[in-house]
């Protein structure tokens, strides 16, 4: 179920960069033919296709990686597994239903910084405008962007120390394996924050149903058999 979200949600916008000359080719069926010791030039293109090839198989088996790493996927996911455990529900909703929401609602946030993708580097490669390089940079910007401006700045200055990286003047100019992991520290601190704020009313009905039943001398009634009816009309 991870490998189709991150084809629908995330490398649909990457995969872009790297189906230009698929699309582009004859659908029919090519004859055969052996060149042994081809041109310079074909064998250059060979390769260049072949390494377009393992990039592509690369970032799909990487895809839900990223979606953990460089979405909100992993806060919404984290605040709604700790609100249901704070109601008490048990298993209700399933992981399914909170895995598929929280699977659409990253993909609605996330909506604006994949466009802005699509508009500055894949449409203008795919129009013979850019080089795959300047694609891939401008591709990856509003991404980075992101990951930076939802990381706190002591997660980044951690990161930075850790890898001997020096500070960057724009955001721009911070690497990647310093962004995500800063992004991913910030994002669980923020999700526990969030669920702590969602836990706290919940815990002050389960203490004052638990101490209403026991001024009332009613011990053997659990006390989540009145507060869960409750919990369920606060939520």
């Amino acid at each position: 179920m991870r490998g189709l979200s991150v084809s629908l949600v995330f490398l649909f916008c990457i995969l872009f960069l790297f189906v230009d000359q698929v699309l582009a080719q004859d659908p029919a069926i090519p004859a055969l033919s052996i060149n042994i010791g081809g041109s310079a030039t074909q064998q250059g293109s060979n390769i260049t296709s072949a390494l377009k090839i393992v990039l592509l198989i690369t970032l799909i088996s990487f895809g839900p990686a990223m979606v953990l790493t460089m979405t909100s996927f992993t806060r919404i996911a984290i605040v709604l597994g700790l609100t249901r455990t704070t109601l008490g529900t048990a298993s209700t909703p399933p992981n399914m239903v909170i895995t598929g929401l929280a699977l659409f609602l990253t993909a609605a946030i996330m909506n604006p910084i994949f466009t802005k993708m699509y508009q500055e580097g894949i449409n203008p490669f795919m129009e013979g405008q850019l080089s795959e390089q300047e694609a891939i940079n401008k591709t990856t910007a509003p991404l980075k962007n992101f990951l930076v401006k939802h990381s706190r700045e002591k997660d980044l200055a951690l990161f930075l120390e850790i890898t001997k990286e020096k500070v960057p003047e724009m955001p721009n100019d911070v690497p990647f394996f310093v962004a995500v992991p800063a992004f991913v520290l910030s994002e669980l601190n923020l999700a526990f924050q969030i669920g702590f704020l969602i836990a706290v009313p919940f815990l002050i009905l389960d203490m004052v149903v638990s101490s209403v039943l026991t001024s009332m001398s009613m011990i053997t009634l659990p006390p989540v058999v009145i507060s869960l009816p409750l919990k369920l009309m606060l939520f």
